[in-house]
């Protein structure tokens, strides 16, 4: 879901900057990607077509006996992994924080801002493009591995180095501009809100969040894809009629060319009102049947449908205002003990943000099965909506299918309590077969000559 996944950067952005990943050489783009052994085009198994004696749980199991072992082990693979990079990217950001903080270059590259100017939003500003440099070249081994050599490994990225690299700077360059927007912005607040800087500090992250999901779809996404008008009617009307249908103002639907950077299929309907736009990526419309395509478009505007950028900026302030309570109390008793040795003057010295964001970044850890349960939720949420729009349980399970090239399909009840934030495989085609068990007479309708 688009909103959600530009709050969760954005708050990964607040406490993760250092974790921006730099340029570095790697090898070119693998060719033995896992699109290679799980079929384009997936056939209804004989066990999930309609009949009188149709069982969900049977047509779950046949549509799993669709992956291709190789695929599946792969996948598997792949995201177990992930489990681990959460915690090696958690470790690898503390060693790092610690090291401004313990080797007092915070306080060092606070300095040189005071030297170079005597307005403090300039100084906030030149202090968090110092740290975001420094920590972006830290950063550097760790991202070359999780972003580019593992990607290319599995066949999940088709960008060569230069193309990779050119991505990487458009991302440094944009965190820059929201961080030191979202830095200074906060620092203001501290220094005048002494007492209650926790409280007000996240209500004026609510405009910043309204503003980034109107402009990211007509202003940040162009920097990496070229999205186009698709002119195809055998796509768009059908999902144009659908979301008339549910209420989306949409009149076009767009086409984003995201096989330049990677093999992923998705979709997604994101911004505001007249920002409003449906976006389909060429994977999908290469790779997907119409009826998985139709699927996958009901399950967006399910998003929209049910508001859920809504509830997702209201839980993101739940968050937020969560975290900056447990920052007032962490950062008033850890300068009280080594605010000293680490040459920062209190909450409102630009030097004390390594430590914010160190204690940001424990309590988001700590946080995250709660945060993968809220986004899982509303996932299922829009895939039972996705269902009843498109009427396209088959469709929908082909879709997970190919999602299951980078996710694991069948976790276990803790393992996709902790890591999963949306429905396993497994859960979503069983989910969708269900639903086909409840409108077996609409199904058999829909297939009568």
């Amino acid at each position: 879901m688009p909103l959600m996944t530009l709050l969760a950067r954005v708050g990964r952005t607040l406490a993760f900057f250092c974790l921006i990943c730099g340029p570095a050489l790697a090898p070119p783009a693998s060719e033995a990607t896992a699109r290679s052994e799980t079929p384009s085009v997936i056939t209804v198994p004989p066990a999930a077509q309609p009949s009188a004696n149709f069982n969900a749980d049977a047509a779950t199991e046949a549509y799993l006996a669709e992956i291709p072992r190789a695929s599946k082990d792969r996948s598997d693979a792949y995201f177990e992994g992930g489990y681990w990079m959460i915690l090696w990217n958690f470790i690898y950001q503390a060693i790092v924080l610690l090291l401004f903080l313990d080797l007092r270059w915070s306080a060092a590259m606070r300095n040189f801002a005071e030297r170079l100017t005597r307005f403090r939003p300039v100084r906030t500003m030149i202090y968090t493009a110092e740290l975001m440099a420094v920590a972006t070249v830290l950063r550097f081994p760790l991202a070359v591995y999780e972003e580019y050599f593992r990607e290319h490994k599995y066949g999940l990225a088709t960008q060569s180095f230069g193309p990779w690299v050119g991505d990487q700077a458009k991302m440094f360059a944009v965190n820059l501009v929201l961080i030191a927007i979202i830095a200074t912005m906060l620092f203001g607040i501290v220094r005048r809100l002494p007492k209650t800087w926790h409280v007000w500090g996240p209500v004026a992250m609510i405009p910043l969040v309204v503003l980034s999901s109107l402009i990211a779809p007509i202003f940040i996404s162009p920097l990496f894809n070229k999205t186009t008008v698709l002119d195809d009617p055998k796509v768009t009307e059908p999902i144009l009629s659908m979301a008339r249908a549910n209420g989306s103002p949409a009149h076009d639907v767009y086409k984003i060319d995201a096989s330049k950077q990677s093999t992923r299929m998705s979709a997604n309907v994101s911004g505001f009102g007249t920002t409003l736009r449906i976006t389909l990526n060429d994977n999908l419309l290469r790779r997907g049947s119409p009826e998985e395509i139709q699927s996958v478009m009901g399950h967006e505007m399910g998003h929209y449908a049910m508001n859920h950028v809504y509830k997702g900026i209201l839980y993101f302030l739940v968050v937020i205002a969560i975290c900056f309570t447990v920052l007032r109390w962490t950062l008033d008793w850890s300068l009280s003990r080594w605010g000293k040795k680490w040459e920062i003057a209190g909450i409102g010295d630009t030097a004390v943000l390594p430590l914010v964001l160190l204690i940001a970044s424990i309590f988001s850890f700590v946080l995250t099965p709660i945060n993968n349960t809220f986004a899982r939720t509303q996932e299922h949420e829009a895939d039972m909506f996705g269902l009843n729009a498109s009427r396209q349980p088959d469709g929908f399970a082909q879709a997970a299918i190919h999602l299951g090239e980078y996710r694991k399909m069948s976790p276990g009840p803790i393992e996709e309590w902790i890591f999963f934030d949306h429905p396993s495989g497994r859960n979503r085609i069983h989910d969708s077969m269900l639903w086909k068990a409840k409108n077996l007479k609409l199904m058999t309708g829909q297939q009568e000559p």
